[in-house]
């Protein structure tokens, strides 16, 4: 994690930064020998915490409280080996360096333990200095901004490696589904039309078995469909010509683009229910054996899909009497989902002529 990295970069820097100070004011200071002790104290943990820290498997509740202990002790140990005269002067013998176990808090724990360990470096400045200085208040108040930015940034870091990795898994799912659809549509649906065609051209007995067929391959189908649909309702968008491909069969055929055909979720479910209408109506009214074809193309700022049927047609004046009879197949589970999303449904029919229908949805 970058985080951690800029972590141990900043403690080794601090630490330099440090013995420099001790080597400016090394004349004010109580007990050189003790300052240096200090400062080669916290090299050596700079090293251990910037090995410790690397590892995901070796950050733990015990390693962040063991910094802070040590840092706070340095911290507070400038009293006994600097002095007044250092003080003066100069800020603890930490200096910066004090702000890396913060951080590293902030990052493991959020913006609370940032807080709390900027009061607990306001609360050991007073007792070094004996008084709240205004270098008291501007080192807390910076450790507070940078303690609690570092914490907000680790949790949005954190939110956003959860949500990637949910997205992994969804994706790796869609394709599972997609993979299992097509092996079903390839093998098991395609048998059940076979069975179905065959048993209604022998006739008798066959004929009720290529029924049950027909039956049994609508449920796996309707079943595959509601499968990638729900696939579908978890995403921003939908590969529309992937959705209607589902509904290929031996008397269906379905021609969509090379290319993915990108609908917002919702809108390709509609669209896939509008087109499901079409079918059912064709199975309703048109004799066995009827062929459909199913027609997606992507014109860029719309996408037209169009269900033509070879079935015998009807008068043009038979779509207004369905509607004014309260048959809302066509008026409702059709034109009414293309105008909810804003585009539009025309149907074309005459005796003898079939029937095909456009829906033009914008995006």
């Amino acid at each position: 994690m970058p985080l951690w990295r800029g972590i141990a970069v900043f403690r080794i820097a601090s630490v330099v930064y440090a013995a420099a100070l001790v080597m400016q004011y090394s004349k004010t200071l109580s007990h050189p020998v003790g300052a240096w002790l200090v400062i080669v104290g916290m090299g050596v943990w700079t090293v251990f915490a910037t090995y410790a820290y690397a590892e995901p498997a070796r950050r733990s509740w015990g390693l962040v409280a063991a910094d802070l202990v040590i840092t706070f002790a340095c911290m507070l140990s400038t009293g006994i080996v600097a002095g007044e005269d250092y003080l003066a002067v100069a800020p603890p013998l930490t200096a910066t360096w004090f702000g890396a176990a913060p951080l590293a808090a902030a990052v493991m724990g959020g913006r609370r333990w940032a807080v709390a360990a900027a009061l607990g470096y306001g609360v050991c400045d007073t007792i070094l200095r004996g008084e709240i200085t205004a270098a008291v208040i501007s080192g807390m108040v910076l450790l507070l901004l940078a303690g609690y930015a570092v914490g907000y940034m680790a949790h949005i870091a954190a939110e956003a490696e959860h949500r990637f990795a949910q997205a992994v898994e969804l994706e790796a799912r869609t394709r599972e589904r997609e993979r299992l659809a097509r092996t079903i549509h390839d093998s098991v649906l395609q048998v059940l039309a076979m069975v179905q065609r065959r048993g209604t051209e022998l006739g008798g007995e066959a004929a009720d078995l290529g029924r049950l067929a027909g039956e049994q391959e609508a449920a796996l189908r309707a079943l595959v469909g509601a499968e990638h649909r729900q696939t579908s309702s978890t995403t921003t968008t939908a590969d529309l010509g992937a959705l209607l491909s589902i509904h290929s069969a031996t008397l269906v055929t379905v021609s969509t683009p090379a290319t993915e055909v990108p609908l917002p979720a919702a809108g390709a479910a509609e669209v896939d229910a509008a087109v499901r209408a079409a079918l059912a109506n064709v199975d309703r009214h048109c004799p066995p054996g009827t062929r459909v074809w199913v027609l997606v193309e992507d014109e860029g700022d719309t996408v037209v899909v169009t269900v033509r049927d070879d079935g015998p047609g009807m008068a043009a004046e038979r779509v207004a009497e369905a509607e004014a009879d309260g048959r809302l197949g066509l008026s409702q589970s059709i034109r009414g989902r293309i105008r909810d999303l804003g585009g539009e449904a025309t149907v074309t029919t005459a005796p003898q002529e079939g029937v095909e229908i456009e829906l033009r949805v914008p995006r």
